[in-house]
């Protein structure tokens, strides 16, 4: 009876263990020292910080939290002037990367504490603090502020 329950339960970890790694979402980060994808638990494990402000998008101050997009670029040994940031459905927008450190510019992978979801602005989301500086409030910030990234391409 061991036995049975021993190869049963391998053969559910075969089926279960792939299919729960391809759950865990992940970004691409392509430059010319090539390309590197960082799954959401390695992205977490480089220490996220918090950005508390309002969005066009979200009702009232939200607390998001990811990786600052300076850190990223220096884990993907990544340099360049422009950051190309790709959405799941291919909309792009052409960041300069000195918007990164000038403003602490995250990659969020959290919105008030929980992971968010594909279909509400996931599972990555480039996150200004346009609350910390009046320039930040109108375009072109909000037109940078891509959610549901997939990719992002330094140039």
């Amino acid at each position: 009876m061991r036995l049975l329950a021993s190869i049963a339960f391998a053969v559910l970890a075969a089926f279960v263990a792939p299919a729960l790694a391809q759950d865990v979402p992940s970004v691409t980060v392509t430059s010319s020292s090539g390309s590197v994808t960082f799954s959401r638990n390695q992205l977490e494990a480089m220490g996220l910080v918090s950005i508390k402000t309002s969005t066009p998008w979200n009702v009232g101050v939200v607390n998001f939290e990811g990786v600052p997009m300076t850190l990223l670029l220096e884990k993907a040994k990544a340099q360049g002037a422009t950051a190309t940031v790709i959405a799941l459905n291919d909309y792009s927008v052409d960041i300069p990367t000195s918007d990164f450190a000038k403003f602490g510019t995250i990659l969020a992978i959290k919105r008030n504490g929980k992971y968010m979801p594909v279909d509400d602005q996931g599972p990555f989301f480039v996150m200004y603090p346009f609350d910390s500086n009046p320039v930040l409030q109108g375009q072109p910030y909000h037109g940078r502020a891509v959610w549901q990234v997939k990719a992002i391409s330094i140039k």
